[in-house]
């Protein structure tokens, strides 16, 4: 099966979900810089969602690029990392509206575990396609970035019960680290 269906349901469904972010946010109450600071934690929780989207779905338009086709094992790996982003925008409007809250801020760290661990299986269903001498496999080599962000991930979410506040910064620590192009993949392709 050829891959071209799978990146433009995929990029369908990102788009969706920024779209859905988007709308959750909250016209401010007033009309002076007060009330524009009460809105200040939503919008800070849906910029950390935008970027952790984009780069989701950067990664996945350079991870495809290294498939020639795709199984239905692969299509069900994708649909479980769609599954998972899916909820951010749930995880996003609640770590807004409660401002960085110890519960909502684990939570909002267990969506961006279970999303970078689909992100992994659905990278290593593509590579089990590929077989021996998978253009992936080689593409990513070591992974470090991607064996970091979990582990980090699975720090903050308990720590976001002693300090939200640390919790969230380690998930935008994530971010940055992955804002820069995985080159990798690019490479190993062109």
């Amino acid at each position: 099966m050829h891959k071209g269906r799978l990146e433009a349901f995929s990029d369908g469904v990102i788009a969706i979900i920024i779209t859905i972010m988007v709308l959750e946010l909250k016209i401010p109450a007033g009309h002076d810089l007060e009330a524009l600071v009460e809105v200040g934690p939503r919008f800070c929780a849906y910029l950390l969602s935008f970027v952790m989207l984009g780069i989701y779905w950067n990664n996945h338009h350079h991870m495809l690029q290294a498939a020639d086709h795709v199984s239905g094992g692969v299509l069900w790996a994708n649909l479980h990392l769609l599954f998972w982003l899916s909820l951010l925008p749930f995880g996003t409007e609640w770590l807004g509206e409660t401002h960085s809250a110890a519960l909502p801020t684990a939570f909002y760290g267990v969506l961006l575990l279970l999303s970078a661990l689909a992100y992994y299986v659905l990278q290593l269903t593509i590579i089990h396609k590929q077989g021996e001498g998978s253009r992936l496999r080689a593409a990513i080599g070591r992974d470090l970035k991607g064996k970091l962000s979990p582990l980090c991930y699975a720090t903050a979410i308990p720590l976001a019960f002693a300090s939200p506040l640390a919790a969230d910064a380690i998930y935008v620590f994530v971010a940055l680290i992955w804002l820069v192009p995985d080159r990798r993949i690019e490479s190993k392709i062109h």
